[in-house]
């Protein structure tokens, strides 16, 4: 009986620098690799927009990255680790089973249908991915190690939402949606198809474009510790936040980061307004409430505008205090007032029967 051999197929990834239509995808996911601490970047969008493509060629943008896949099947041990308590006990040597987080380290983790996961799985990991250490504990042993990774999540709206409290963990995020525009979906098709055809020559059509970004977010990550924001950068990543009605300030906090991560990125000597405008909506997209301004204001705003009606504003925390507390619809309305009963007189009805 003859033996077979299973060898790994060779699989190259799409190039970054090939990728088309997707301006603000490739933006947020650069400046992720610039700065992963931000927490990654959450994609929502429908099947077949290049969700997993996208993040596979950032990884290959990366010199030495490891792309690491998490399962939906996934356990918190295979997702974190796991300590061998044996070998404690027996020599007092902590030794770790690494987790998918270990593997992904100084590369790209990728979480397809993030929303589908488990809450406490995805609690867990956004934490690793923010601090950039993973920490395990087992028995009262605990053991702590680096896990900096680019945080990629996919998701697709149609099969559910991520909960408030979670989706506000991640960083940026974009919304894909299905091309529109005819040339624009031969372009795509059109350079899947060459792909396809012959991936070595299209890898080998852009391999000066892909070393010259991959020098570039090199360079960027070494200048970003030099570049500081100014108090009017933070004051206008503050009313941005404000204007668009966020909880907490963890919005600021990611506009400011990825705002920093842009100017290096594009070699500035210090952080602008125009800086933080470009990554506003990155930040703030899925931090919006819905009774929020629809558009940030313009650059260089120091100011929220004021509301265009004479009415006071819900939001604003000024005005007549029944102002703040009106809600919607005929609630508040005044309870009715109490009526006396009076005695009904006959309408006519069959006289009751005689005993």
């Amino acid at each position: 009986m003859t033996a077979f051999s299973l060898s790994p197929v060779p699989a190259t990834a799409f190039p970054f620098t090939a990728l088309v239509g997707h301006e603000a995808l490739q933006r947020a996911l650069l400046l992720a690799a610039i700065d992963p601490g931000m927490g990654g970047v959450l994609i929502s969008g429908p099947r077949g927009t290049a969700k997993s493509t996208s993040a596979r060629a950032l990884a290959a943008l990366l010199p030495d990255a490891p792309f690491v896949t998490l399962p939906l099947a996934a356990s918190l041990e295979q997702l974190v680790g796991t300590l061998n308590i044996e070998d404690v006990l027996r020599d007092g040597q902590v030794r770790l089973a690494p987790g998918l987080v270990a593997r992904a380290h100084g590369g790209v983790l990728y979480v397809d249908e993030v929303n589908l996961l488990p809450d406490a799985l995805v609690d867990s990991l956004l934490d690793v991915a923010a601090s950039g250490v993973n920490t395990v504990e087992r028995d009262g042993v605990s053991h702590q190690h680096a896990a900096r990774f680019v945080l990629v999540g996919t998701m697709n709206p149609e099969e559910g939402e991520l909960r408030p409290q979670l989706l506000d963990r991640f960083g940026l995020s974009v919304a894909l949606h299905n091309p529109a525009d005819a040339a624009q979906r031969q372009a795509i098709v059109r350079a899947r198809l060459a792909f396809d055809a012959d991936p070595a020559a299209v890898v080998a059509r852009h391999a000066a474009a892909q070393a010259e970004l991959a020098a570039s977010v090199a360079r960027a990550r070494a200048a970003l510790a030099s570049l500081q924001w100014t108090d009017a950068v933070v004051q206008h990543a503050a009313n941005l936040a404000l204007a668009a009605g966020v909880d907490g300030i963890r919005a600021d906090l990611v506009m400011l980061r990825a705002a920093r991560a842009l100017a290096a990125l594009e070699q500035a000597d210090s952080v602008g307004l125009a800086h933080v405008d470009a990554v506003a909506e990155l930040a703030l997209a899925h931090r919006r409430t819905e009774n929020s301004a629809g558009s940030a204001p313009p650059s260089g705003a120091t100011q929220p505008p004021p509301p265009s009606s004479s009415k006071p504003s819900l939001t604003s925390g000024q005005g007549p205090a029944s102002s703040q507390s009106a809600p919607e619809g005929d609630w508040g309305a005044l309870p009715p007032e109490p009526q006396p009963m009076a005695r009904v007189r006959s309408t006519g009805a069959w006289p009751p029967k005689k005993a």
